[in-house]
């Protein structure tokens, strides 16, 4: 894909950079970051993203973990794949780096879409025994729980080619970036807007964006929620306006035994704007799945 983030521009500083590494998995060129010892515990960010949203807590979490954290197909530092950006792919492509690593995650965590594709890797064998944590969990389809954010990528941009140019020319400005991210009902400081803007203002991650999303359905992963064995864990921001409590609250009381752990003040993006107390609840949920 034309313009994609360029490490030796794009990553010139980026966060946890020592962590990074490429590797070539299944003819996809990936970007991962593994830090620290211990357990193994896979982060997964939302569409949009990329291991920069993981910043803070990277740090935090390697001091009792190895965390590995992937750019997912098409986002940040990773290749974009020939075939459509559904969740079945994103699954698997992201196993096939667990396998490459001979890694296997005590914990499977995911923010937003992420949360959706830990889901699919852990009711697909990909991680046995693994706990699944989703923070402010997109598991209803985008139509109806798209960030603004999205919202505003999705008018028009997909079916006109020609826009993403535009909406990532508008991304050098970080006060409409600002809004666009204050828009999920979160607040980053100028360091994390600068992050975003910085790869929304490269088509090839804004197009891949709007792949995932119109490839993106969810219903066969509800469908096949109830066969999910491991435990599962939905943490939700209470000012979220991406994806609103309620949904992760309604997939608690369709699946018993599902906890909700709500963090006040925080919006969609609640693992940027609260990463110790994110941190607090992963160890938490660690120590209970190493006692199970």
């Amino acid at each position: 894909m034309a313009d994609k983030p360029d490490w030796r521009s794009d990553g010139r500083d980026w966060p946890n950079a020592g962590a990074s590494r490429f590797l070539s998995v299944g003819g996809l060129d990936w970007h991962v970051q593994v830090a620290g010892e211990g357990p193994d515990l896979l982060l997964l960010h939302g569409a949009g993203a990329a291991t920069h949203s993981w910043r803070d807590l990277i740090p935090l979490l390697a001091t009792q973990f190895r965390v590995i954290a992937p750019d997912l197909p098409g986002h940040g530092f990773t290749g974009t794949p020939h075939e459509a950006l559904s969740l079945p792919t994103m699954a698997r492509r992201t196993a096939a780096v667990l396998r490459a690593l001979e890694a296997r995650p005590a914990l499977l965590v995911g923010h937003s879409a992420g949360a959706a594709v830990a889901l699919r890797l852990a009711l697909d064998g990909a991680a046995p025994g693994a706990g699944v944590v989703g923070i402010n969990a997109a598991l209803k389809p985008f139509a109806g729980a798209a960030a603004p954010l999205f919202r505003t990528l999705a008018l028009g941009l997909f079916a006109n080619p020609l826009a993403i140019g535009v909406f990532s020319a508008a991304a050098r400005d970080a006060a409409r970036v600002k809004r666009l991210i204050e828009g999920t009902g979160s607040h980053l400081d100028a360091r994390g807007i600068e992050l975003y803007g910085r790869l929304f203002r490269r088509r090839g991650h804004v197009s891949a964006t709007l792949g995932m999303m119109g490839a993106w359905d969810v219903q066969a992963l509800l469908d096949d929620l109830p066969r999910l064995e491991g435990r599962l864990t939905l943490i939700v921001g209470d000012r979220d306006l991406a994806v609103p409590p309620a949904v992760s609250r309604g997939v608690a009381a369709s699946r018993p035994g599902t906890e909700v752990v709500s963090l006040a003040g925080v919006g969609h993006l609640a693992h940027e704007e609260a990463p110790d107390a994110v941190a607090e609840i992963l160890a938490r949920l660690a120590r209970q799945e190493r006692a199970s």
